[in-house]
């Protein structure tokens, strides 16, 4: 069997990789969270340990977020934030 042959059957078999596109989709779906987050977080009277305790996150999360440490929160995460702190906004 030639190579050519051997990576076209192995393409049947092997599963779907995610496309690139969804991680970029999601690394921007996240940015813009975080954008918004952090906007709210400034004009908070809340420090990040009440927030994150409100939001029933550790307080590394809420110091991740503010450091731009993406990768460290889901946007499940985020979304509680947000809604955390809208709630809160004034």
């Amino acid at each position: 069997m030639s190579t050519a042959r051997s990576i076209a059957h192995a393409d049947l078999h092997d599963p779907p990789r995610s496309s690139p596109d969804l991680d970029v989709r999601e690394l921007e779906r996240r940015t813009r969270l975080m954008r918004i987050i952090t906007r709210l977080i400034a004009v908070s009277d809340m420090g990040s340990r009440e927030i994150a305790r409100r939001a029933g996150l550790p307080v590394q999360k809420v110091s991740d977020l503010l450091a731009g440490k993406l990768e460290h929160l889901n946007v499940d995460e985020l979304h509680v934030l947000r809604r955390t702190l809208e709630v809160e906004a004034p």
